[in-house]
């Protein structure tokens, strides 16, 4: 990215999870920096963090804060991207937003870079980041999409407690602890929803992640279904999906269904998912070698196996999809956008 205009850059919710993943990947990968600004709440203000082998002072994020910005990467919750996005627009920041806030917005543009990239051009200051599960599910059927169509698609996803944030994180390995030396595990974060009611994550799979909507679905699984038929751009694709979180700290698991408009040869499908971008095919049942979660995790791609006919209907595919959530399913599809935006001008 040599010969390139260089660009002041904000990152806000810049102390969280993945605002953290971000301000690492725009090191990592040298993104054309003038300056970068680092956003958060009043609570986390002060805070110094390290960039390219200096310390940052992160600020509190104000309206005021993205004048001069060029590209702003919003991670802080929906609530905060439609107090702040306005703003930045307005002072001529193009905003990338890893929340939910403008994602069904019909003039926001939904963007995976491998499989829609050209969306981006169609923005109008705002860019949205799908959710984590549908990202690293999109990128492995966008191969298939293009070489045969799709018509239905049945997803049931095994979803890491990073998906939750810090404090789930530390609630499962806390309960781990408490369950190994014989004790009551005290659930007080998992399911976040709109009730009291919490359950236990450790040894546990819970079938629901956030609020249970009118329709019995969650909200996490309308997002995929809605999110899908927006970023391949075809409201045909029959959608539907079951989430459920597992006690493993980072990467996603998806038992993906997908039935096929065209006949197919598996091997071809193999092939197509080898060479696709973005994503590594491990598929070697011989020797017992499919994606795992904890090999996923740290990595930027998505992991595609387990490739199978389904035995019931001959148009039909069976797969599993692993991803970094925090990463591809995160921060790095949001760096990914902004590469091309700086590329781009």
């Amino acid at each position: 990215m040599s010969n390139q205009k260089l660009f002041n850059v904000a990152v806000v919710g810049a102390t969280g999870a993945v605002g953290e993943q971000i301000i690492r990947l725009l090191d990592e990968r040298n993104f054309p920096i003038k300056e970068l600004k680092l956003l958060s709440s009043a609570r986390s203000a002060g805070v110094k963090l390290s960039f390219k082998g200096q310390e940052v002072t992160v600020q509190e994020a104000t309206p005021e804060s993205f004048q001069g910005v060029d590209i702003a990467l919003f991670s802080a919750g929906g609530d905060v991207t439609k107090a702040l996005a306005p703003h930045a627009v307005k002072a001529g920041t193009i905003c990338i937003d890893n929340t939910s806030a403008y994602r069904m917005d019909p003039e926001t543009p939904l963007v995976v870079p491998e499989v829609n990239v050209e969306k981006i051009n169609e923005h109008k200051g705002i860019i949205a980041n799908p959710n984590c599960s549908t990202i690293q599910m999109v990128a492995a059927l966008k191969p298939l999409y293009n070489r045969y169509g799709i018509s239905r698609i049945i997803v049931s996803t095994y979803q890491a407690v990073s998906g939750a944030g810090a404090k789930a994180i530390n609630e499962m390995l806390r309960q781990s602890k408490e369950v190994l030396e014989g004790n009551d595990a005290k659930p007080d974060i998992l399911p976040v929803g709109s009730l009291p009611v919490k359950h236990q994550i450790a040894f546990n799979a819970i079938p629901q992640i956030d609020k249970f909507l009118d329709n019995g679905f969650t909200n996490e699984e309308m997002k995929m279904i809605l999110e899908t038929k927006k970023i391949m751009g075809d409201e045909s694709i029959e959608v539907t999906a079951t989430c459920v979180r597992i006690p493993v700290v980072y990467g996603h698991s998806e038992s993906v269904y997908v039935e096929l408009k065209e006949d197919f040869d598996v091997e071809e499908v193999k092939t197509l998912l080898a060479n696709a971008p973005g994503i590594v095919l491990v598929d070697n049942p011989a020797e017992q070698q499919y994606p795992l979660a904890t090999d996923a995790a740290g990595k930027l791609e998505t992991f595609v196996g387990r490739v199978r006919r389904d035995l019931s209907n001959p148009k039909a595919l069976n797969m599993w999809i692993v991803s970094d959530n925090l990463l591809k399913g995160a921060a790095w599809n949001a760096v990914q956008i902004a590469e091309y935006i700086a590329i781009e001008q």
